[in-house]
């Protein structure tokens, strides 16, 4: 633990938030003072935080998907990722944590655990993927009441977006004081962030994290998060990343650019020396295309998420894949050969980043080492083509589950606990009755 306690020392931490992600993206674990933390070898939690839903209830059944004695996990800290916590009162460091069994096998069912298995699977064939998220959030007023509509917050204007103002830099500079805490945290987290920009929504940003490994961007979006909803608290606002919470507005995505490189020359593996796309480019798309729909539930995780997949509303609604085509669900930017990558544009900003990176690095490494041949490259259009992935949450979970190839990429305890989570989650949402039930099925029918 000697870089962990020396970076203590180097701040003067007197605090020490030891976390993990749950299926969810939320951040479990206990908090602790600094010296209980240095002397600790190791922590524990009850292996039941990964089985926890979003509601914080327990599915009535889990199946084998745990220990039925409820057994601990041992907590062991990744050394790299000891960053300060910027908005805490006292000197307080966060370390994200890794989830093993006492015989020291690896809790299968923990994300991280799940993004590193693929990417094990990839390095064992010579290569490295390369991502870099992008994340859309909503600033809303703050918002007591859950059954009343979100609002924009009010800026520095003194006024509240009416309208959409894509890409205007004065609609940015309204929420400045703001953003400016959002920077200074993320550069005291060692976030890096690459622009900042207004999306088409009303108070709705985007941030681009700068691409790099798969594991560390997971963890940089994963803190992202947690970053932007405390400083927006500082502004007495919210920052949310629902991915629906605006009816008649568009949804926010994580957007996934992915590329893989040769883990010894360092060159980009979809494209050929001479500068042309690669066969194990078009694979990549062909695996992404073949094994996405299976897939969705990993990319939109919620009930909410499937209202955000809609015609002409910035979201894709089928997997088809274009050159420079946003209304795809797979884009190819423009760029050289060495920048050549896929832009997975189907996942949702409420998805846990590290179960949505490796879903979609899984989906195209099927597709790679099959041989997976893609659709032609559309041109128009995809809004004006048919559905072609699951209209909701239950159907996704469906679809999953019989997904052989991706249950076994995965880890079949993976998905037995996930999908036990989030159907008992929909299971709940199921007894909620709406407005718009009551509005036009409580005297008409």
């Amino acid at each position: 633990m000697s870089e962990i306690r020396q970076f203590f020392r180097d701040h003067g931490i007197s605090e020490v938030e030891a976390i993990i992600p749950d299926m969810a993206g939320i951040a479990r674990g206990k908090i602790m003072p600094a010296e209980k933390f240095a002397e600790d070898g190791g922590m524990r939690l009850p292996e039941s935080v990964f089985l926890q839903t979003v509601t914080g209830d327990y599915p009535p059944d889990t199946g084998d998907a745990m220990s039925p004695a409820e057994i601990d996990i041992i907590l062991k800290a990744d050394q790299k990722t000891v960053r300060r916590v910027p908005w805490a009162a006292e000197p307080t460091a966060q370390v994200i944590h890794d989830c093993f069994y006492s015989d020291g096998r690896r809790v299968s069912m923990a994300p991280r655990h799940v993004l590193r298995n693929i990417l094990e699977l990839y390095a064992q064939r010579g290569w490295e993927p390369i991502v870099a998220p992008e994340l859309e959030f909503y600033l809303v007023e703050q918002n007591r009441d859950a059954d009343y509509p979100l609002k924009p917050p009010v800026g520095r204007s003194g006024r509240a977006e009416a309208g959409r103002q894509s890409y205007s830099i004065a609609a940015v500079n309204e929420f400045d004081p703001l953003f400016d805490d959002i920077y200074q945290f993320c550069e005291d987290q060692d976030i890096e962030i690459d622009t900042l920009i207004h999306e088409d929504g009303p108070a709705q940003m985007e941030i681009n994290l700068i691409h790099g490994p798969p594991l560390d961007l997971a963890d940089q979006a994963f803190l992202f998060k947690r970053t932007a909803r405390e400083a927006a608290l500082r502004h007495k606002m919210y920052a949310t990343f629902m991915a629906k919470p605006h009816a008649k507005e568009p949804g926010s995505a994580m957007h996934i650019h992915q590329s893989v490189v040769d883990l010894k020359t360092r060159k980009n593996i979809f494209s050929n020396p001479d500068g042309t796309p690669s066969p194990l480019f078009f694979a990549h798309i062909g695996g992404l295309q073949k094994y996405m729909p299976a897939a969705m539930a990993l990319f939109c995780a919620n009930v909410n998420s499937y209202r955000r997949l809609t015609r002409y509303l910035s979201a894709p609604i089928n997997v088809h894949w274009g050159y420079d085509n946003r209304t795809a669900g797979l884009r190819v930017p423009m760029s050289d050969a060495q920048a050549r990558r896929v832009e997975n544009r189907v996942g949702g900003a409420d998805a846990n980043p590290y179960i949505a990176i490796a879903a979609s690095l899984a989906c195209g490494y099927l597709g790679m080492i099959e041989g997976a041949q893609p659709s032609d490259p559309i041109v128009g259009s995809a809004h004006d083509l048919p559905f072609g992935l699951p209209r909701s949450l239950d159907e996704a979970l469906r679809e999953l589950r019989a997904c052989e190839p991706l249950v076994k990429l995965l880890s079949e305890a993976f998905v037995e606990a996930f999908t036990i989570v989030k159907q008992a989650e929909y299971e709940v949402f199921l007894q909620v009755i709406s407005s718009w039930e009551r509005e036009h099925l409580l005297l008409n029918v």
